[in-house]
């Protein structure tokens, strides 16, 4: 299987600007992002796709593959399927967030595993036990799944409500995508769908559509960086 791995990364952020280029301990947070997803065994490529031409000429000054997209994508899945169009002898692609500069990465090998011997998987992401901390940050997003581990539904509100205590974990989505590659340029058209708008969550879009998305449990507790205060934790913990 030719797997590769995408990282989206935008230049533009309300609330970084430049983000992609922000310094952690002596390195842009791309940097970061690009030589922890090199280590993962799986992915014969590892491909940053930008929209600025300040991230291309960083990446390619240190000496990784770059693509310039357009700037008009109005989601990360749309820059991706562009990548995904140049990109026809790929069978899966492994999609890791620009702002995650301390991916593991077990965890993209965890996601190309999934796809082996199953043929009828199209999509897959992760999730992981939830901070009681972090139960009511909309921004932490939640997931429940059926039994066999595919989605039922993402939220910014805590799922399951605890209405009696049973000691059911609460699961918080790590935002980490694998997809075929011939149904993502496929999910990358459909239409925006009710739920999706109204929780601000592109995953619900395959859910309405009709679509099952695995949700793989690992321990790896991600730490994307939104803020300031994100990128000082991170600068923090990496320059120890």
């Amino acid at each position: 299987m030719n797997i590769v791995c995408v990282i989206p990364a935008r230049y533009s952020s309300t609330r970084l600007p430049g983000k992609p280029l922000a310094d952690i301990a002596g390195k842009p947070m791309i940097q970061h992002v690009y030589e922890r997803a090199i280590l993962a065994k799986h992915p014969k490529r590892v491909i940053v796709a930008t929209d600025h031409p300040l991230v291309y000429e960083a990446v390619e000054k240190f000496g990784g593959e770059v693509i310039l997209t357009s700037a008009d994508h109005p989601t990360g899945t749309d820059r991706l399927a562009e990548v995904a169009k140049q990109c026809p002898d790929v069978d899966l692609i492994i999609n890791v967030q620009g702002d995650e500069p301390m991916i593991e990465p077990e965890v993209i090998d965890q996601l190309a595993e999934a796809f082996k011997n199953n043929p009828d998987l199209h999509m897959a992401t992760l999730m992981t036990e939830m901070d009681k901390s972090e139960y009511h940050t909309p921004s932490a997003v939640k997931v429940i799944t059926d039994l066999q581990g595919y989605a039922l539904y993402f939220s910014r509100s805590l799922i399951p409500f605890p209405r009696v205590e049973t000691g059911l974990p609460v699961y918080k989505h790590i935002g980490i995508y694998a997809y075929r590659r011939d149904f993502l340029l496929k999910y990358a058209k459909l239409a925006p769908t009710p739920l999706e708008k109204a929780e601000s969550l592109e995953q619900l879009r395959a859910l309405e559509h009709g679509y099952r998305i695995k949700v793989l449990k690992t321990d790896f507790k991600s730490i994307g960086v939104d803020t300031i205060e994100d990128l000082e934790k991170v600068n923090l913990l990496l320059k120890r």
